[in-house]
């Protein structure tokens, strides 16, 4: 089986209805919109949320919180991660990249201790916590802050 012969099993599909082609089709003359009112006008119809009238739901419920223009995303890795790299090797976040350890740089790359770490390595990322730079430290390796 290739992709240009896949089909839809019989039954599954329905053909469109066609209106507007006559008073013989079933569907002629209004074309199933009825006859006048708001829906029957071409452009017709009310915006999404709109309840006629009421207060709509969106507006009917409390605001709480706030959110914070400022906020960093950073793409957080633990130390445990970092143990599949060779020993000496320079860690950077393009290399993270790469691996797949992260997916996007975002705001910058944050290192976290969690886990232990087996080698000794070079560490270039924007954040690195205490706990993370301890125990890359305790292993003989360096952390650069870029």
């Amino acid at each position: 089986m290739r992709l240009h012969e896949l089909k839809s099993p019989p039954g599954a599909t329905r053909p469109p209805k066609r209106v507007g082609r006559g008073m013989g089709s079933g569907h002629g003359k209004t074309s199933t919109r009825g006859h006048k009112g708001q829906k029957a006008r071409s452009g017709g119809g009310v915006r999404p949320g709109f309840e006629g009238g009421q207060m709509p739901l969106q507006r009917r419920l409390p605001k709480r919180g706030f959110t914070n223009i400022f906020r960093k995303n950073w793409a957080i890795i633990n130390v445990r991660d970092l143990n599949r790299f060779d020993d000496g090797t320079v860690v950077t976040p393009q290399l993270l990249l790469e691996t797949g350890l992260i997916k996007a740089v975002a705001d910058g790359v944050k290192i976290l201790g969690d886990g232990e770490l087996e080698r000794r390595l070079t560490i270039r990322a924007h954040k690195v916590s205490r706990q993370a730079e301890e125990k890359i430290a305790a292993k003989g390796g360096r952390v650069e802050v870029i």
